[in-house]
């Protein structure tokens, strides 16, 4: 599809957004605002940030946690299902074959990355989040300045002085039910917030029912007039069928099966999620302040699959204390981040071929293994005004990793190994300018990512003590300018980062995978974010935001099993990349939207002989909600997504290997046309104030 055919939807919705009269409205404040916000700067320093707000995580319906995070440029997040999913950021962790490492992810200030570097943003209900913050490269020193970036997810609190009741209400395509109920509470000494969710799903395909439920707890107790206490409880328990990635013949004639063997061992995975953190934060002085968190996350996991059954734990132990405040005439920020988590996994027989068609079965036990890991990452960073209009950031991590592998099933190895990776620094320096109509920056910064457990071993099934962590340096380039009385907002971005001893997993059997450093890559790229507002009339106000990624990303030198793809385009990345929505909002709270979505073709082989389709994606939705003088809260939302019922792949398995004869399997099939339609019913009660 040539580049007239992707960039004309963007070029047209644009057109129509810059015609229309720019009559101000009564509400054209607050909307700005909410512009503002999806492209808000971090709170300390200058590096920018992009923060998607709670409407923006619901764009279409309560399940697309893949479009959430799809409006942001250089982010492209693939979905195989609600529990398969693959976050890259600039191209970083496009090579991973399932899951999502290469980033850092931080949960109201905790963190939830593991130790070996997965995220897992599907153990979050997103509709309990008031926002999402997404941090590109390794810019953010103090968290842990990873290739990839950082997202932070932060809840909504109570609002002050108010107790709220609120129950939202979906149903959908694929016997979808959903609801989501909250309470929160605030007074003078005290914000509470208590969720509960409850999701189920049959699931466009075949072996694909997901049932989800959800427990949150969030609170801050003030102590004295200078401090006060969180306390964060999560508890998250799903069952989700599985039915895997299809070959190109099966993917085109029914996209809803699920692969064979996986629908004949009806495989799925079984999961328990609990994180727990305390945390306390304290005013020094009025310049001052000091927070220290810690936490505890428990993973339990059951998998049943074709070839073998996975009965996995997790339990995972932190601190992370920080020291922020004023000094001289730019503000500090010292930190330090401790974790460490013990992982326990063992094997078994899958009989699911002798269970007469009742699918997956345990057998005797193949393996039993423990892994110990830690990380350590101490931090600072200095935001110094050099001038009335020019600003420096400086920033320092150090990083500690430690793995401790041991084999407690073979009697005869007894295999036990350990891995003491050298620590790293890394520097961070931005410089921005801040002019008239926006700002400019210049950021130069060094990152690294670990490798996850595939890659540490050997076929032997010992730690590699050749493995080492990918480095890269980031340059980038990028402002945010206003135009029209700050009517339109345009973010852009100029990056490369030249990334070495790259970790690639290389799949030698069906639950197999060997890690090696293989090369070179570089990424760079131009990632631009459009937002612009217009009122049309004194009723209606018109938003347009658009993002567009340009990824040149290739292998500089890769030589893999003989064979030399230095040069090709880096595999699982789409070259090109837009999402665009268009709302209209009425004052009388009706509102009405479409998304469009495009996707170039995706190279899935390291030779780059075989693509994907490139497609577009269409969605509606509209809805209205509004709050009454009595207190009485009222929504409703409905939405059809995938509005031509296109066939695309929705995720995307590079270099799939077919065993016994069987063609290799790449695609996950995205879903067809759907709706959803949502209620919402709350209630504000005001608190009394205290003589």
């Amino acid at each position: 599809m040539g580049f007239k055919h992707f960039l004309l939807p963007w070029v047209l919705i644009s057109v129509i957004s810059y015609g229309q009269t720019q009559k101000d409205s009564v509400t054209n404040l607050d909307e700005i605002i909410l512009s503002e916000n999806l492209l808000k700067k971090r709170v300390f320093g200058e590096t920018p940030s992009t923060q998607l707000e709670q409407d923006q995580l619901t764009l279409s319906g309560p399940l697309a946690i893949n479009d959430a995070l799809n409006q942001v440029s250089g982010v492209y997040m693939l979905s195989g299902a609600l529990n398969t999913n693959r976050i890259t950021i600039r191209g970083v962790g496009a090579r991973t074959p399932f899951g999502t490492d290469k980033l850092r992810m931080y949960f109201n200030g905790i963190p939830v990355t593991n130790g070996a570097g997965t995220s897992t943003l599907e153990a979050f209900d997103l509709e309990n989040l008031g926002s999402l913050e997404v941090v590109k490269g390794p810019k953010a020193t103090g968290y842990g300045a990873t290739l990839g970036g950082t997202l932070l997810l932060n809840t909504q609190p109570a609002q002050a002085g108010m107790t709220t009741v609120n129950n939202r209400f979906s149903f959908g395509s694929y016997s979808m039910i959903k609801d989501n109920l909250s309470v929160s509470h605030d007074t003078d000494k005290m914000n509470l917030h208590l969720n509960y969710n409850h999701l189920k799903t049959d699931g466009y395909r075949k072996n694909s029912s997901f049932t989800r439920n959800g427990l949150l707890l969030t609170t801050s107790i003030k102590s004295g007039k200078s401090a006060y206490f969180d306390v964060l409880l999560n508890h998250i328990d799903y069952r989700a069928e599985i039915p895997s990635s299809l070959n190109l013949t099966d993917f085109e004639d029914d996209p809803t099966q699920a692969a064979a063997n996986w629908l004949a061992a009806q495989g799925y995975e079984d999961n328990a999620h609990t994180m727990a953190g305390l945390g306390y934060t304290y005013l020094l002085s009025q310049k001052i302040t000091h927070a220290t968190h810690v936490f505890y996350n428990y993973l339990d996991h059951y998998e049943a699959r074709p070839f073998n059954i996975l009965d996995e734990f997790t339990n995972g132990f932190g601190l992370r204390s920080t020291l922020k405040g004023n000094l001289g005439k730019g503000k500090a920020l010292l930190g330090l981040e401790i974790y460490k988590d013990e992982y326990h996994w063992r094997t078994y027989e899958n009989l699911y071929r002798e269970n007469e068609g009742q699918g997956s079965l345990q057998g005797e036990q193949l393996s039993k293994n423990r892994e110990f890991r830690r990380q350590s990452h101490v931090f600072g960073e200095y935001a110094l005004p050099i001038s009335s209009k020019w600003d420096l950031q400086l920033g320092l991590g150090l990083n500690h990793t430690f793995y401790d592998y041991r084999d407690d099933f073979s009697q005869e190895n007894n295999a036990t190994a350990q891995r003491d990776f050298d620590p790293i620094l890394l520097p961070s320096t931005t410089l921005s300018y801040q002019m008239s109509n926006g700002s400019m920056y210049a950021h130069i910064g060094r990152g690294f990512s670990n490798p996850n457990l595939e890659e540490t071993l050997t076929p032997d099934g010992l730690i590699n003590p050749d493995i080492a962590q990918e480095k890269g340096v980031n340059y980038e380039l990028g402002g945010t300018q206003h135009a029209w009385q700050r009517k339109l907002r345009l973010q852009w971005a100029l990056y490369r980062m030249d990334i070495k001893d790259l970790l690639v997993a290389q799949r030698v059997g069906e639950d197999q995978y060997i890690g090696k450093n293989a090369g070179k890559t570089k990424h760079q790229g131009l990632e631009l974010d459009l937002s612009y507002q217009q009122a049309i009339n004194t009723d209606i106000d018109m938003i347009f935001r658009s993002s567009y990624s340009f990824s040149d990303h290739s292998f500089v030198r890769f030589i893999d099993d003989g064979n030399d793809y230095s040069g090709n385009p880096l595999t699982g990345v789409p070259k090109h990349r837009i999402f665009n929505t268009l709302d209209l909002k009425h004052e009388s709270g009706f509102n009405f939207g479409l998304t469009h979505q495009f996707v170039d073709a995706i190279p899935l082989t390291d030779a780059n002989t075989l693509y994907s389709d490139a497609f577009h994606l269409f969605h509606l939705r509209a809805g209205y909600h509004n709050t009454w003088s009595s207190g009485w809260q009222l929504g409703f939302n409905a939405g059809l997504n995938n509005l031509f019922d296109t066939l695309y792949a929705q995720s995307v398995l590079i270099n799939a290997v077919g065993f016994g004869g069987r063609a290799p399997r790449y695609y996950y099939p995205g879903n067809g046309r759907n709706y959803y339609i949502g209620l919402q019913l709350g209630y504000k009660f005001k608190q009394k104030k205290q003589p």
